[in-house]
């Protein structure tokens, strides 16, 4: 096999998930058909909130990546199907459980189901996915699936009550930022991407290099996001700019601010961080400092760093069109601007 470094693109044109959904489309055609007939139920609530979210416009990125991976393996079968869904139930299961822990009010621009159904039912309905996921895993019959799958979801969740944990601590340390989104967001980027080289009955070193693909994407993506809530509007990224600083987390804009601060900014930072200072001007006097030190653009320079990490995972697969669009969609998630 080929083990070429691919570079990053040109900054023109820009970056696009195009190639990535058509290389997946007729896959995710199928998956999305599984999507809708597990997550039915004969309590009638259940599939209303679970459509609530997962009709509700996201890019679907984590079962596309399965698609993809197996395209990238050549794989012929279609087992991938159904553990590209159980990987999407596992997402959506965690945005509807962040959502209540973090009283979001706003995901991808319209009210989120803890707001429209109430916490209650949202936990619960959670938990269903949960369920689905793991019986779509169960009948796939690979142990080793299971063990990639099921390892990925407690890591979320570790990684979700460290964040929570870290929550208001300005002393959180990019180290610790990076162990964070790398454990909440990025394992399951991971295991999207390695259980199609398990399907594929590829080498251990195929399965390697696609975990690092999408851990490498994974951290990318998360650092995008963080640095949006801090120079994108509400339009753009379908949720109220500010809303990290007002739930005190510490995600790497602020980190890298609070760390090149005066003394008088870092009391700023302390105070806003415990919750003292969130209001409207607070927020846009948190934005200046960010725009002082260009924490924005030093954190998407650290996501282009993982998002080439990424890139030069997947050399190692000859070149083609699966290989293109993969690399293209960790371009498009450095440059996304939503």
């Amino acid at each position: 096999m080929s083990a070429d470094v691919i570079p990053l693109r040109a900054a023109a044109p820009q970056p696009s998930l195009a190639p990535l959904l058509s290389l997946t489309a007729a896959g995710m055609n199928s998956v999305n058909a599984i999507i809708l007939d597990r997550m039915q139920s004969e309590i009638p609530l259940i599939p209303t909130l679970a459509g609530h979210l997962i009709a509700g416009g996201g890019k679907r990125m984590r079962p596309m990546l399965t698609i993809a991976g197996a395209a990238l393996c050549d794989y012929q079968g279609a087992r991938h199907h159904k553990l590209a869904a159980a990987v999407e139930f596992i997402h959506t299961a965690t945005l509807l459980h962040d959502d209540v822990v973090d009283g979001s009010e706003l995901r991808r621009g319209k009210q989120t189901a803890n707001v429209v159904y109430g916490n209650p039912a949202t936990v619960l309905v959670g938990d269903f996915l949960f369920t689905r996921a793991f019986e779509l895993m169960v009948e796939d019959g690979s142990l080793k699936v299971l063990k990639i799958l099921s390892k990925a979801s407690s890591v979320i969740a570790e990684g979700e009550v460290d964040q929570l944990t870290a929550q208001r601590k300005v002393e959180t340390s990019e180290e610790h930022y990076l162990s964070i989104i790398g454990a909440k967001t990025a394992a399951l980027f991971a295991a999207a991407t390695r259980i199609a080289a398990v399907v594929a009955e590829r080498s251990e070193a195929d399965e390697a290099a696609l975990d690092a693909y999408g851990r490498n994407l994974g951290i990318a993506f998360q650092l995008v996001d963080d640095a949006i809530d801090y120079d994108s509007d509400a339009a753009e990224m379908g949720k109220g700019k500010g809303d990290d600083f007002r739930d005190g987390k510490m995600t790497l804009p602020v980190i890298l601010a609070y760390a090149r601060g005066t003394t008088e900014e870092r009391q700023f930072w302390q105070e806003a961080i415990a919750g003292f200072r969130c209001e409207d001007e607070d927020l846009a006097h948190a934005v200046a400092l960010i725009a002082k030190y260009d924490t924005v653009a030093a954190t998407r320079e650290r996501a282009r760093h993982y998002a080439q990490r990424a890139i030069d995972a997947i050399a190692v697969f000859p070149a083609g069109p699966a290989r293109a669009a993969m690399a293209e969609a960790a371009e498009f998630a450095v440059a996304r601007r939503y």
